[in-house]
């Protein structure tokens, strides 16, 4: 399960409140819980002003995706442990406090979606009255229809409307290498023993290596791909840490020349230190995408209000497209669709957002995997892992 975290600064935070309401307001023509730094606070200023009504609108972040999940469960009574989240802020003693009321939309992470829907914890969205639903590429909306078991189904429901995007990339240190990597398989260059940081992920570690050898990210058969293992035990030595939550920290102090991770985490990091480089593998790497989802209400599934279509559409539109991606660090997933003369040339130029055609052809979700499929990456993993090179 993928833990990706994502934060504001204080003073992101302090702009973000400026446009949100002070405080929970049930009666709120649309209520949103969001991870933080996923929305700007430009795009719901805009979002406002576009509006010919001012309805009032209710938007809170939440600092993690699983803090997101548990709320889902906790308001459907299937998280009995969980009485309430407290809230990430500076010396104000929270203890337990009650979860907040039941939102119209909530964030969830790609990788939650199969499982919310096999819990019941959302209801399907009906998007045929949203226009620029269908700008979005046929590849962002058949991963989002799914049937009542999670399960990818091109006939299925929507359970999800993607707002934006990121990949699995290489981060190095320019100033150690005197090449450019450009390829997973990179990562065995005999250069590089124990210089390397990964996430501590086997569907990310094993798929990456299975890019590598040629094959997809959700190959089912891994003992027919008679290379994998090995290859897997060589990287091993390559591997100085694993981590998914301080694989860039070595980077930063030069204890490991190459990183491998999550982009929203990586882009930032190549902004602000010049020593520090990042690259989309040129055979393709794993996509994660965050979506808006409809908690399923107690009473039944209930309709879309006026003002809740106007928001995804919104998420879909040139404007919303430039802020998310300029701002969000992470991609809207209209960009690839829209005329690029509607888009900032620092989107376009940038190819750690706007991604060579060529290249994202090549880039592959993180499909749900049956249970002995999901116990063969596992238990490959740990095999791989519990060998001491």
């Amino acid at each position: 399960m993928l833990t990706r975290r994502s934060f504001l600064t204080t003073t992101g935070i302090i702009a973000l409140g400026h446009f949100l309401s002070g405080c929970a307001n049930s009666n709120a023509n649309l209520r949103v819980l969001l991870l933080q730094g996923s929305i700007p606070p430009q795009l719901l200023k805009a979002f406002r002003q576009q509006l010919s009504s001012r309805p009032s609108l209710d938007f809170k972040p939440q600092g993690q995706l699983k803090e997101l999940f548990d709320l889902l469960e906790t308001w459907q009574g299937k998280d009995d442990q969980n009485k309430g989240l407290v809230q990430n802020l500076p010396n104000i003693p929270i203890i337990n406090p009650p979860p907040p009321s039941i939102s119209d939309f909530v964030t969830l992470g790609d990788a939650w979606l199969s499982q919310a829907i096999e819990k019941d914890l959302i209801q399907p969205l009906d998007l045929k009255s949203v226009k620029n639903w269908e700008n979005l590429s046929p590849r962002w909306q058949r991963f989002v229809k799914r049937d009542n078991q999670g399960k990818l189904n091109e006939n299925g429901d929507i359970w999800g409307a993607p707002y934006r995007w990121g990949t699995t990339m290489i981060a190095y240190r320019s100033d150690k290498l005197d090449w450019k990597l450009q390829d997973w398989s990179d990562l065995w260059d005999e250069r590089l023993k124990e210089r390397i940081s990964l996430i501590d992920q086997p569907r990310e570690v094993i798929g990456l290596t299975l890019k590598k050898l040629g094959k997809s990210y959700n190959s089912a058969n891994l003992k027919q791909v008679s290379q994998l293992k090995s290859d897997l035990l060589t990287l091993q030595k390559q591997v100085k840490y694993y981590s998914d939550r301080h694989y860039l920290q070595p980077l930063l102090v030069g204890d490991v020349w190459v990183s491998v991770g999550w982009s929203n985490e990586i882009i930032p990091l190549v902004s602000k230190n010049r020593n520090i480089r990042a690259v989309v593998p040129f055979s393709g790497t794993s996509l994660w995408s965050d979506l808006w989802v409809k908690p399923k209400q107690k009473k039944g599934l209930s309709e879309l209000s006026e003002t809740s279509k106007q928001w995804l559409d919104f998420c879909w539109q040139p404007q919303a497209a430039n802020l998310i991606s300029l701002f969000s660090d992470a991609a809207s997933p209209v960009i690839n669709t829209i005329d690029k003369n509607e888009l900032s040339q620092e989107i376009i130029t940038n190819p750690l957002l706007y991604i060579d055609a060529d290249i994202f052809e090549k880039c592959e979700f993180l499909e749900p995997l049956s249970k002995q499929v999901q116990e063969d990456y596992i238990n490959l993993w740990k095999e791989v892992r519990s060998i001491r090179i």
